[in-house]
């Protein structure tokens, strides 16, 4: 669904051109990997959804596409259903407190995050 580009300095997803407008995004969104608290593997990202989508798309058992905001915070949600992802907590981040995504990469995006950062949480 979506690409992850990760680097010594942030997280980078970058979106095409149909996300971007499904989600009202205008460009990809940047991450200093300083804000990253926390990674999670999950088998159902769609479960993790909290809040209202504003603005975005949400299709039932299809995709899930935008903001979601809630009173814990606003959420950057890029999920296809039934395909496995990461939940990503923020600390922080002017605008999101929280990234839930699909990708078949996720356990390489948790060793990539914890062996150059040293952390264990994963």
């Amino acid at each position: 669904m979506v690409t992850l580009l990760l680097d010594q300095h942030q997280l980078e997803i970058v979106l095409t051109r149909t996300e971007r407008l499904l989600a009202r995004q205008r460009g990809g969104l940047r991450f200093s990997r300083a804000e990253i608290a926390r990674l999670q593997l999950t088998d159902e990202p769609v479960t993790w959804l909290r809040g209202v989508r504003a603005p975005g798309v949400h299709v039932p058992r299809l995709v899930s596409l935008g903001t979601w905001r809630s009173a814990q915070g606003d959420d950057f949600v890029a999920v296809r259903h039934g395909r496995p992802g990461v939940v990503i907590d923020l600390e922080g981040h002017e605008r999101f407190s929280r990234l839930i995504l699909s990708t078949r990469h996720g356990s390489a995006l948790a060793k990539a995050l914890r062996l150059e950062t040293g952390q264990a949480e994963a």
